[in-house]
């Protein structure tokens, strides 16, 4: 547990835990927003790890039934980590994550998170979520594998995001 209720588990701790415990639940961003809560500080990211995008894949599956949400961390626009926020809640149609519970943070992007229906374009809620928090976004559908997910502005438009080995 870090400062203000904040996990901090990086990418070999998330595999590692994601074996070992279910996830924690996400609702589609339905959170509040205020200044605090206001991410990345308009920075958006070009780029994602493959160890980052193998995370995602292995924490929706893990997750199945539900939903998982997570937060971005970049640095020089690529991708290198998840932040999980402490509170977040999940259900098998949407995830809530408790931005009250992360700190400011100029390294966090935007967000994550899984649509166990297999759709992977964005709800009204995610497009809410998408035009508070952040520059970059992605959804991953079932069944969970590299060419199941897309990324999106803060608009809710897709955009491309280069995988780095």
């Amino acid at each position: 547990m870090g400062v203000g209720g904040l996990v901090r588990l990086n990418v070999n701790k998330a595999k590692e835990l994601a074996g070992r415990r279910p996830a924690a639940p996400f609702t589609g961003g339905r959170g509040r927003s205020t200044a605090r809560s206001r991410m990345a500080f308009g920075q958006s990211a070009h780029a994602l790890r493959r160890d980052v995008l193998d995370t995602i894949i292995g924490a929706a599956r893990n997750a199945m039934p539900h939903e998982f949400a997570a937060t971005l961390r970049a640095r020089d626009g690529v991708i290198y980590e998840l932040v999980f926020v402490a509170g977040t809640l999940s259900g098998e149609t949407s995830a809530l994550m408790s931005f009250y519970n992360l700190p400011p943070d100029p390294e966090i992007v935007g967000s994550v998170h899984s649509h166990p229906s297999g759709n992977y374009n964005p709800s009204q809620a995610d497009l809410e979520l998408f035009g508070k928090q952040g520059m970059t976004h992605m959804i991953i559908g079932f069944p969970f594998t590299p060419g199941t997910w897309r990324a999106y502005d803060a608009s809710g438009e897709r955009r491309k995001l280069e995988i780095l080995d």
